[in-house]
């Protein structure tokens, strides 16, 4: 019985090496590794520290060199927070006025650009840009026998009205148009050109020039197949409305919309102003789609009242 009672209680020997395998296995444990956001707090704390104590060695040297004696200067008491203050107020004074120097030369700069850039130009400039200007227009080989006639009649009134050179290109068959010293308007040479393309089309010497002395002029082309497909007999026929027994048609159109109409197989060309180039345009477009003459008459009749009454 005594050998079993000894051998069940445990020796103190074994229960010191239990404590001391326990200790050991708590030291052996593996340390805990600190994350990048508790480095960099330690990190910023660790610089606001070494701030913090360069700021205090700063202001303690200051404080020691006002205190020391200085033998060639009278003592002076240290400078009081109003002074302080003061020489902050003059030291923002200073920057606000460079900041105001600096916007004054830019804006000094801007304008004097802006100055540089929309000035006018002079009489000068103004001619040497338009001898530069030349045009062309070309002339169809059905136009060529009424031009060597009314030649005359063309070049005068482009050299005398307006002030342009002009010569005939035989080899290109084209009229050629410039600008000169004698030119005036800067809108002669788009006159001169409407003028000679209203001629090539078919219009008399008389009718365009009109286009040289008035300024709201214009020239309107269209084809019949624009308003509606005609083939053969049925082409004839609206080309045949519109133009009417001897022109009759034609001319009746013309003098009540004040426009002078050109048919050209089956393209139209109208010479007027904008609103009787409506006028006209309306009628022969009736015409073309199978309206009857006296139709168109009759609202013809009724536009030419409303123009007389308008221009009363």
């Amino acid at each position: 019985m005594a050998s079993a009672a000894t051998v069940s209680a445990p020796s103190a020997s074994q229960s010191t090496i239990k404590r001391t395998r326990r200790g050991m296995s708590k030291k052996n444990k593996t340390p805990r590794i600190a994350t990048d956001e508790e480095l960099a707090m330690d990190e910023d704390s660790a610089l606001q520290e070494n701030n913090r104590a360069g700021i205090v060695s700063v202001l303690e040297e200051g404080l020691e060199s006002t205190m020391q004696p200085n033998p060639m200067v009278a003592p002076s008491s240290a400078p009081s927070a109003a002074q302080t203050a003061a020489a902050m107020a003059a030291v923002d004074e200073n920057d606000d006025e460079m900041l105001l120097d600096t916007t004054e030369a830019t804006n000094k700069d801007d304008s004097s650009a802006t100055d540089g850039a929309f000035k006018p130009l002079s009489s000068a400039e103004h001619t040497s840009t338009l001898r530069s200007e030349m045009r062309r227009i070309p002339i169809p080989p059905h136009r060529m026998t009424p031009l060597k006639k009314d030649w005359v009649q063309i070049f005068v009134p482009l050299t005398e009205m307006a002030g342009l050179q002009v010569r005939m290109n035989v080899h290109r068959r084209c009229v050629e148009i410039r600008t000169s010293k004698a030119t005036k308007e800067t809108g002669a040479l788009q006159k001169g050109a409407d003028f000679l393309k209203a001629y090539a089309l078919g219009f008399d010497v008389n009718d365009a020039i009109a286009l040289l002395r008035m300024d709201d002029l214009y020239l309107d082309t269209f084809e019949i197949k624009d308003v509606k497909t005609l083939h053969g007999d049925h082409l004839s026929r609206a080309i045949g409305r519109i133009a009417g027994q001897d022109g009759k048609t034609k001319f009746t159109i013309e003098n009540a919309s004040r426009t002078r109409i050109v048919l050209a197989d089956t393209k139209i060309h109208i010479l007027g102003s904008f609103q009787n180039i409506k006028i006209a345009r309306d009628a022969i477009v009736s015409l073309i789609l199978g309206s009857p003459p006296g139709k168109v008459y009759a609202s013809l009749r009724t536009i030419g009242a409303r123009l007389k009454q308008r221009a009363m």
